[in-house]
């Protein structure tokens, strides 16, 4: 099995994500990492989800999602054309004699430290899955005394969206009707064909 990354738009309403879930479940296949938040279009939400999946397999579960009511688009993300990234909360033991040390590491990963104590520094760290275990395993000596870490976010490289071209405009109604105030036709300007004159030596009939 390979590893596999899908980006999903789903309308941002309750229950989305527990269906798409169950959908991935029933299938037998193992969710490896899922993190989920809104776009930039407060009616949308967008899914990372990362899974270990055949080819023909993945296929299957692709049709069966696009057949959810409240699935927008799906996209497989090419790690070589994405940017992914993870967080990861550490609590790390640290006292006088191997604090130095771990703040080595901290700097050595670009990591931070966020919290302090007499006798451990937690560190937050961001970052593909690689520079995460390999922070892990240089940290694991010191000790680690608890650990929390993320579901991994994917973007694609350059300027193009998967929302692009997915989302219906909403239709803007001419100015005049946004304004309030109705437009009024200009009609033609009437022509007055002029009564033709009697000829000449006939008097002209009158009514009593």
């Amino acid at each position: 099995m390979s590893k596999h990354t899908l980006s999903i738009l789903v309308e941002n309403k309750h229950g989305v994500l527990a269906r798409v879930a169950a959908l991935i479940s029933r299938r037998g296949f193992n969710i490896d990492s899922l993190a989920v938040g809104p776009t930039e279009h407060p009616e949308v939400s967008r899914m990372t989800i990362a899974v270990s999946v055949d080819e023909q397999p993945l296929e299957q579960i692709t049709k069966q999602l696009n057949k959810l009511v409240n699935v927008i688009k799906i996209v497989e993300l090419e790690p070589t054309q994405t940017v992914q990234r993870e967080l990861l909360l550490v609590k790390v033991k640290a006292d006088t004699l191997t604090r130095g040390q771990v703040l080595e590491t901290v700097q050595l990963f670009r990591a931070k430290v966020v919290d302090v104590a007499p006798d451990a520094i937690t560190i937050e760290a961001t970052g593909n899955p690689e520079k995460l275990e390999a922070m892990l395993r240089v940290l694991e000596p010191f000790g680690v005394r608890e650990l929390v870490q993320s579901g991994m976010v994917a973007i694609g490289r350059g300027s193009r969206s998967i929302s692009d071209r997915t989302l219906r405009p909403v239709p803007v109604p001419p100015p005049h009707v946004q304004s309030g105030t109705p437009t009024v036709q200009a009609q033609p300007p009437q022509r007055h064909h002029p009564v033709p004159a009697p000829p000449p030596g006939r008097p002209v009939a009158r009514q009593s």
